[in-house]
């Protein structure tokens, strides 16, 4: 499965980054590598805990990040 990781600068200068795949997987951080590490750190947990409740089968992971410009 494919998860993308969105960013983007909140009005009070913090960085949000969500995986719109896994509903609830946001997270914020100081700058945008922070934001989108966090978020990725997140995603992998909810994945992680899935598999340990049965609640998904095992499946390949691709996460991809956008390019910092």
């Amino acid at each position: 499965m494919n998860f993308t990781i969105e960013q983007e600068q909140e009005s009070d200068g913090r960085w949000l980054a969500e995986v719109p795949e896994l509903p609830g997987v946001l997270a914020y951080g100081a700058t945008s590598l922070e934001a989108m590490s966090r978020a990725e750190v997140l995603a992998l947990r909810v994945i992680a805990e899935r598999l340990e409740h049965n609640e998904s089968r095992p499946f390949a992971i691709n996460i991809s990040i956008p390019v910092m410009a």
